[in-house]
């Protein structure tokens, strides 16, 4: 997001000298992409200072338990401190917030059919060969539910 009179590369203040406040979610991406080129698990401090230092470590804190919260992250202890790392690679964060969206949504058909028909022909390719190879091969469910799923 940016502000009218800003230039994002030269600072973060409006034209009153005030910091430029960041756009929903904009913290927690950027949280979220610190993590992701981090040399491994790594403090809340640390996560502060790669950010810039200019946010209040309870600011930070804040955005690492709303992503804990949300399973995009994962914390372990390190001695007295808890350590954090991004939960999944951003292919997998990206499809855990596309199914967030999806599931917001109540004609769900209606979003899916508009997406497939927005593929390149190169996307749809790799969608139908994905789909086809998580289909369970035939026989696969015999046994675990014990009829015919209508297919």
């Amino acid at each position: 997001m940016e502000l009218a009179g800003v230039d994002p590369e030269h600072g973060g203040g409006d034209e009153s000298g005030r910091p430029r406040r960041r756009g929903q979610g904009e913290l927690a991406t950027e949280v979220l992409s610190v993590l992701h080129r981090a040399p491994g698990p790594v403090t809340a401090s640390w996560v502060q200072e790669q950010l810039g230092g200019d946010l209040a470590y309870t600011t930070v804190m804040t955005i690492l338990s709303r992503l804990l919260a949300k399973q995009a992250v994962v914390r372990s202890r390190s001695g007295r401190a808890y350590v954090w790392s991004a939960a999944a690679d951003a292919a997998g964060l990206t499809a855990r917030r596309m199914r967030r969206l999806l599931d917001t949504e109540p004609d769900r058909d209606a979003v899916l059919a508009s997406f497939v028909t927005a593929l390149t022909p190169q996307d749809e390719q790799l969608l139908r060969a994905l789909l086809n190879a998580a289909e369970p091969s035939p026989g696969a469910d015999a046994g675990a539910g014990g009829g015919d799923d209508g297919r």
